[in-house]
């Protein structure tokens, strides 16, 4: 479970984050949309420990995190996927599959995880993760890496941003297999309908804080967005 108490984070004499208040459950998908600037992205950066907040706690799994780093909470299972994917220069693909598993990992393993997220895995298993690949292929990789890890808090950002059309519909079958398989929490920013349709929980912001928060069609409705067949590990679909 992970649960936000009074979280407020200000920059340049502008409040970001207002009172967030916020419980969400072991086992959820759960979308946070909201227009630019409401604040989304910042929220999941300070789950992650990427950006400190001014004031507030992070409770993960009944303990108190808001003063641990970036690797201690990694260390207790929270993973992250930026919007715009970090480049290591002299890194294969392979290496940093290997890191993020935390277990040893024969090639073959590794080329099936690149293949989930719609890559050849020929082709990039042994690339340096640096400027040749595409911000859609480093994005994708990011994702495979998040996918081999037995995360119990999986926080993506904007996942879809840089994905063609056709390894987007092969997002939701990832994300369904880090669900099931980790029978952690996944949390997305997004403002991706498709995303969002599939979402146990959707949580909207406007302004730095949370407008509303509730079932998917609850929230839709809200946001004038027709409801949809799928549903995640239900099996449906569209």
């Amino acid at each position: 479970m992970l649960e936000l108490r009074h979280i407020m984070f200000e920059r340049d004499n502008k409040k970001i984050l207002n009172d967030i208040n916020l419980t969400i459950d072991t086992g959820k998908f759960i979308a946070i949309t909201g227009q630019n600037g409401s604040g989304k992205s910042t929220l999941a950066k300070i789950i992650m420990g990427i950006e400190k907040q001014d004031s507030g706690q992070v409770i993960f799994e009944g303990q108190d995190i808001t003063d641990k780093t970036i690797d201690e909470r990694a260390r207790m299972g929270i993973g992250f996927a930026f919007q715009q994917p970090v480049k290591f220069k002299g890194i294969t693909v392979l290496d940093l599959i290997r890191l993020s598993a935390n277990r040893k990992m024969n090639k073959k393993e590794a080329c099936d995880i690149l293949s989930t997220v719609g890559l050849c895995a020929n082709e990039y298993i042994d690339r340096e993760v640096n400027g040749s690949l595409s911000g859609g292929e480093l994005k994708r990789i990011e994702i495979a890496l998040l996918a081999v890890r037995d995360a119990k808090l999986c926080i993506f950002d904007e996942p879809e941003a840089g994905i063609d059309l056709w390894s987007f519909q092969n997002l939701i079958e990832v994300f369904e297999n880090i669900q099931e398989r980790t029978k952690g929490t996944t949390l997305i920013i997004s403002h991706q309908e498709r995303i969002l349709k599939i979402a146990d929980e959707i949580i909207l912001m406007r302004n730095g804080k949370i407008q509303k928060t509730g079932k998917a069609e609850e929230v839709l409705e809200e946001m004038n967005v027709k409801p949809h067949c799928c549903k995640l590990n239900k099996g449906t679909k569209c």
